[in-house]
């Protein structure tokens, strides 16, 4: 877990914990500036159009991430009644907080296998290791958030592609959905099942591969 570095090497904490604020905070000013580019002013004048930090943490993603390894950021308010695509416009909305990380990822990924097979700076060296933090943040939510269930981004694609004869599911996972979400994260973490954490750090794996690292 991320919090056991807190006493163990605080400078590795620290990293992990700027790499985990700036990821979350791009996520969701990615998504207050996709509802602004469709025309909705709301996400402006709730104070979501801005890349500081204390504008996009919510308290309970942010110690679920330090804990589990995964979490969120608070919820970018948006009137779907403003958005230029009426259908679609929520999902590009919530896509665009993920699309974002990975674009982080790939950035950084490439600048930590520039300074690695180049032999720059040792793999110990702290700025490598925030590098490194920075894919590895990005890249968890980015996949976290692409699941089909509310709040995450995953669900409203999700709602975008159901027919309208699934009004009555679609209200009920919103209802449920973040009961089920929790129960999911209990589960995975707290009883071994490690679904979650065998799927990304399988992802994650790959990726350093490639980087080299």
């Amino acid at each position: 877990m991320i919090l056991n570095l807190l006493f163990s090497n605080p400078a590795l904490f620290l990293a992990w914990i700027l790499a985990i604020i700036f990821g979350i905070t791009i996520h969701e000013f990615s998504h207050a500036l996709a509802a602004t580019l469709q025309g909705d002013r709301t996400p402006k004048y709730d104070g979501r159009l801005t890349l500081n930090p204390l504008s996009h943490l919510d308290f309970i993603g942010f110690i679920v991430l330090l804990v589990a390894g995964f979490g969120w950021g608070k919820p970018v308010g948006f009137n779907p009644n403003n958005l230029k695509y009426k259908k679609y416009g929520p999902a590009l909305i919530s896509l665009a907080g993920p699309f974002v990380n990975f674009i982080a990822v790939i950035f950084f990924g490439i600048a930590l296998r520039v300074i690695i097979i180049n032999g720059f700076l040792s793999e110990d060296n702290l700025l490598v290791i925030f590098l490194a933090a920075l894919v590895q943040i990005n890249l968890i939510l980015g996949l976290f958030n692409l699941i089909p269930i509310p709040p995450l981004d995953g669900s409203h694609l999700l709602f975008a592609m159901l027919k309208p004869s699934a009004d009555n599911f679609k209200q009920s996972l919103e209802r449920y959905g973040p009961m089920i979400l929790l129960g999911l994260i209990i589960f995975d973490n707290f009883f071994g099942f490690s679904i979650f954490s065998s799927l990304f750090g399988g992802i994650s794996d790959w990726v350093f591969n490639i980087i080299g690292s």
